[in-house]
């Protein structure tokens, strides 16, 4: 299917194309990656989709068949959240992983609701940690450290890992790029779309330039798409102006059971899967899937 189920702005052809693409999309299974890809979802402005979109595309792969791991760096904890994982301030978190050096198999958590899918929680005590971080040594490259000596760990393997920026450029998102090998950039489909956006890409630069040479910003996922509005049309030609094919074909639309999901401890892939919301994310995390087994991602990757 060509396009977005965005851009169907009718209920009926809404409805018809959900139908046929909930019976042909949903048990195809999608391409595995030669190495596990890392992807840092990143945004510093707010309310963009950044956590809906590391939880909804890693399930969507996982139910495909993929095994993935998304770290929660973000202290609100939110992904953690959607994807029913407990994470009240004793459990072991994604905290002890850059503070006390914990290995991250210790405090990793397989979510129940799907296969092949794992977290690693946050908990308030993330928070604290850019102060705790700013004196230690090699503070930007800790989490590229625990990632690594997780992947080396015997018996595990995962196709893709995400890790879930919060909406700020410290040091705890300065760990997550240099700990990864891609960056997806959740854009929204709004009037202040780019704002901000300069300074994401600079600081992507400098972690490029001094700390991490093969981090590449690979993939933009236009959200919150309304196909209804002009507005909404203007915004996603602007940004595939600006970014070209790294701006996936998929574009999130905005959906009441994507907002819905996470009150119940779910992801919409789990919460309503012939949504469309669902579908769409299904659909982006395939154009992923593909790009990456053939090889036509911007970044290398070198962990795996």
């Amino acid at each position: 299917m060509s396009g977005s189920l965005a851009d169907l702005d009718t209920p009926i052809a809404r409805e018809a194309a959900v139908a046929l693409m909930a019976v042909g999309r949903r048990t195809a299974p999608m391409p595995k990656p030669d190495q596990t890809r890392i992807m840092v979802v990143a945004n510093q402005k707010g309310g963009v989709g950044k956590t809906t979109t590391t939880v909804n595309l890693a399930a969507a792969l996982a139910v495909s068949g993929l095994r993935v791991l998304v770290i929660d760096l973000d202290p609100q904890g939110n992904a953690s959240t959607a994807l029913g994982i407990d994470h009240h301030a004793e459990i072991p978190s994604i905290y002890d992983v850059m503070i006390e050096e914990t290995p991250i198999s210790d405090v990793v958590q397989k979510v129940e609701e799907i296969d092949g899918l794992w977290c690693v929680p946050a908990t308030i005590d993330l928070a604290g940690a850019e102060i705790e971080l700013v004196s230690m040594v090699a503070r930007e490259s800790r989490m590229r450290k625990s990632i690594d000596q997780h992947l080396q760990t015997p018996g595990v393997e995962y196709d893709y890992v995400f890790i879930d920026c919060p909406p700020s450029l410290g040091l705890l998102t300065v760990n997550a790029l240099v700990g990864g090998d891609e960056v997806l950039i959740p854009i929204q489909c709004e009037y202040y779309a780019l704002e901000g956006l300069s300074q994401l890409l600079k600081n992507i630069d400098m972690v490029r330039a001094h700390l991490n040479r093969d981090l590449a910003v690979s993939t933009i996922l236009l959200t919150m798409y309304d196909g209804r509005t002009r507005l909404a049309a203007q915004v996603a030609d602007e940004v595939r102006r600006h970014f070209g094919d790294t701006v996936l074909k998929t574009a999130i639309p905005r959906s009441v059971r994507i907002s819905e999901a996470p009150s119940y401890g779910q992801t919409v892939m789990t919460y309503d899967a012939a949504s469309s919301g669902a579908l769409s994310y299904l659909e982006a995390a395939r154009e992923i899937a593909e790009r990456g087994a053939s090889g036509s991602t911007h970044g290398e990757t070198t962990h795996g």
